[in-house]
């Protein structure tokens, strides 16, 4: 029997436990982030929701985190279509930079159009 960890409390209560091993997580979040096509973006809501995790998107994030090369991880923002900060030893353009030679449009406040840039599954 795998691991059972702890997702961050949200408003509506204290933590749940998420009743997967965290490989079998991060293997499901990897394969979903596998499938967004160039030029495209989605949230870590959605790739949670994809995933099997729905409301789990912190999780997203940290499955992200351990990963630079074995997915297009930099093709995921938030929800409000923002870069969220990987901590790459000062590489933290690295992902507008990918994004911007993929043609994804940042507008001025440093966001981009999730209605325009956005990859809905099954959508396309």
């Amino acid at each position: 029997m795998g691991l059972i960890e702890l997702s961050a409390p949200t408003k509506r209560g204290p933590k749940k436990p998420v009743s997967a091993a965290p490989d079998s997580i991060m293997q499901a979040v990897l394969a979903v982030v596998a499938q967004i096509p160039y030029g495209r973006v989605a949230t870590y809501g959605q790739i949670a929701k994809l995933a099997g995790y729905p409301r789990h998107s912190r999780m997203v994030g940290r499955a992200l985190s351990q990963t630079i090369l074995e997915v297009p991880w930099h093709r995921v923002l938030n929800h409000k279509g923002e870069i969220s900060s990987r901590g790459l030893d000062g590489h933290d353009d690295l992902q507008r930079v990918l994004l911007e030679e993929e043609g994804v449009v940042f507008n001025l406040p440093g966001r981009v159009d999730l209605r325009k840039f956005g990859w809905w599954a099954g959508r396309e």
